[in-house]
């Protein structure tokens, strides 16, 4: 039996989010020389080159920067989820964070750009797909 789609949740540049998500936080690197968070995680900062990057604890809110609903599967483990929302979420603490996202809580017609956000974490499950995942996704702010 496969584990896709599921992350590689021990892979060490991503292991702590994937961690954190366990545990139902969101955190992101970021640069301990520059200030700047560092998203998607690399080994050195891309900004100033700085090779400690320690992962810090952020809100979870932001606004929406973009979203699709998905209608038609683009792998079969997705089937039984359709339909679904994809997006694009920005980071209050820093709008070049932007991440890929799963959007619940609300139909397509009821989301705009700009919209505030709010993370929640969900258990990803896959028809067909041995384990599991935490996964911050993210819902209209209350």
């Amino acid at each position: 039996m496969s584990t896709a789609p599921l992350p590689e949740r021990d892979w060490p540049l991503t292991q702590p989010f994937w961690e954190a998500a366990e545990s139902n936080r969101l955190m992101i690197p970021r640069c301990s020389d520059c200030q700047r968070y560092v998203w998607y995680p690399e080994e050195k900062c891309p900004h100033c080159g700085g090779e400690d990057t320690p992962w810090e604890a952020v809100s979870g809110r932001g606004v929406l920067f973009s979203y699709a609903e998905v209608k038609h599967p683009l792998y079969p483990p997705y089937e039984d989820a359709l339909p679904y929302i994809t997006g694009i979420v920005t980071l209050e603490e820093d709008s070049r964070v932007r991440l890929v996202t799963r959007i619940v809580g609300a139909a397509a017609e009821d989301l705009a750009m700009d919209q505030p956000m709010e993370v929640c974490f969900e258990t990803l499950t896959f028809k067909g797909v041995e384990g599991r995942v935490i996964a911050p996704v993210f819902r209209p702010a209350s």
